[in-house]
């Protein structure tokens, strides 16, 4: 069976944010878990065409090209240092794998009739590269980014969005197109029930040099949705290799920020349909992460780098925090105190004293073998069981607190069956059976752990996993 599982794909006019790292986390674990089962297919990669790329290297006195290798090598690292599992990673500038995919979606939407050109005027914002209507504005101003639209007038292509309002409507009403969670399906069905407008797909190349062109017409450029959206199936060989494609195609989860659940909800989803492909299963929306309660804004200097974070800290203590901290589908809170304390309760004094007692104790009593008694397997089982089913249902940190459990349930064992007394061997044995059956659990969240804990229980070998801080 196959499984198809995407990120957004990072946009390059900045270094990448603690956000699209959470976003690489929840979707590497569900891309981990599913491997048990599953042909898995994980994608992620970097939008590297726009009008504020273009500007944020012009401001940095480089050109674009050079200005985007430089974001999306960053982007490469962090998924590099965060153990990210991706099997591909797309990258929008690509001639040879992304343009011919989005040359045939281009030729799809027109050829559907689909396609058309007008001279428009309207409020466009450069932060979300999109025109507003005046009602999704919040005292004039983008909710996204507090910043007032500005009004733009052009001549651009446009997507006929309208045509496929009720045909959307029926996949989300029926689950034919989950979105995940509920609020967010609510939150699209409202929106459209004022009707759904066509949109730009592009601009004139005096506005935005840096793209793709328009086929036929060298005076624009193919805009966002066109060029963007169509790395999800442009990486799988969209024109040019339609063996991977109709392989793992349909998508079956696009992990996206909530901020952009609109365009893949709604232009994703009536470009696929104008185009004649099927559109993704599921849509799972996160929140976003505050420091300390806090927005994160540069004024404010509480900007968290993600790859400074990872400097700082060993890559599967960023990766639990994260993961059990942040519940998938809404906002979560950093903090460095908050950090440190889930660190030393869950880890140092968790999971890492439990695999450095239990190693003494093994030692001490001469004990190979990792065998649990039937208390130790019924307990063991119940807790594989539910949770690997949370993590199928997207609550990893459920998933995570559920697995904890095991270990605190180990600690009370250790205590009442006092394994460093004479002819204990057989509590031993449950201990070691216990950490391998963790190893196992963790193994989605926490890869080198779960590969540690492994070798430390079949060699016996001492030390601690986590030091405490």
């Amino acid at each position: 069976m196959k499984f198809y599982i995407t990120t957004s794909i990072a946009y390059t006019n900045a270094y990448p944010h603690i956000g699209f790292a959470l976003e690489l986390l929840q979707a590497d674990v569900i891309a981990r878990h599913k491997r048990r089962s599953c042909d898995v297919f994980f994608l992620t990669g970097t939008d590297e065409h726009g009008t504020k790329i273009a500007h944020a290297a012009k401001e940095n006195g480089m050109e674009p090209r050079e200005f985007v290798e430089d974001i999306t090598g960053k982007v490469k690292e962090l998924t590099e240092k965060l153990c990210i599992s991706n099997d591909d990673f797309i990258c929008t500038t690509d001639k040879e794998k992304h343009w011919p995919g989005v040359f045939d979606v281009w030729k799809k939407l027109s050829e559907s009739g689909d396609i058309y050109k007008k001279h428009y005027k309207g409020l466009y914002c450069k932060g979300c590269e999109e025109f507003k209507r005046k009602k999704d504005l919040v005292e004039g101003k983008c909710v996204y980014h507090d910043k007032e639209p500005q009004e733009t007038e052009e001549e651009n292509y446009f997507f006929r969005l309208s045509r496929y309002k009720e045909q959307i409507k029926r996949l989300i009403e029926s689950d034919e197109l989950r979105i995940i969670p509920e609020s967010r399906k609510k939150e699209i069905l409202s929106f459209m029930k004022e009707g759904l407008e066509d949109v730009s797909i592009s601009r004139s190349r005096e506005t935005l040099s840096w793209g793709i062109p328009v086929p036929g017409d060298d005076d624009q450029t193919i805009y966002v949705w066109v060029d963007a959206l169509t790395n999800y199936i442009s990486a799988l060989g969209y024109g040019r290799d339609e063996e991977l494609f109709s392989k793992y195609w349909p998508c079956d989860v696009h992990c996206v920020g909530k901020d952009i659940l609109r365009f893949h909800a709604l232009i994703w989803t009536g470009m696929l349909l104008s185009a004649g492909i099927t559109p993704p299963r599921e849509i799972l929306v996160h929140g976003f992460i505050t420091v300390e309660g806090r927005k994160m804004s540069k004024s404010l200097g509480n900007v968290i780098d993600p790859l400074a974070l990872l400097e700082e800290h060993h890559v599967d203590a960023v990766r639990y925090f994260f993961l059990r901290e942040v519940p998938v589908t809404a906002d979560g809170d950093f903090s460095e105190s908050r950090f440190k304390e889930r660190y030393n309760a869950d880890l140092a004094d968790g999971l890492g004293n439990l695999l450095s007692r239990s190693i003494a104790l093994a030692n001490k009593k001469g004990v190979d073998k990792a065998n649990g008694t039937q208390e130790i397997k019924r307990k063991t089982e119940e807790v594989l069981h539910s949770s690997m089913s949370l993590i199928d249902n997207y609550k990893l940190n459920e998933a995570l607190e559920k697995i904890w459990e095991l270990i605190h349930f180990a600690d009370r064992y250790i205590e009442r069956e006092r394994p460093w007394e004479e002819g204990k061997e057989e509590v031993v044995e449950s201990l070691l059976y216990m950490l391998l059956a963790l190893a196992d659990m963790i193994a989605p969240f926490m890869p080198w752990t779960s590969e540690e804990v492994q070798r430390r229980v079949e060699k016996k070998e001492k030390g601690g996993l986590f030091p405490k801080t």
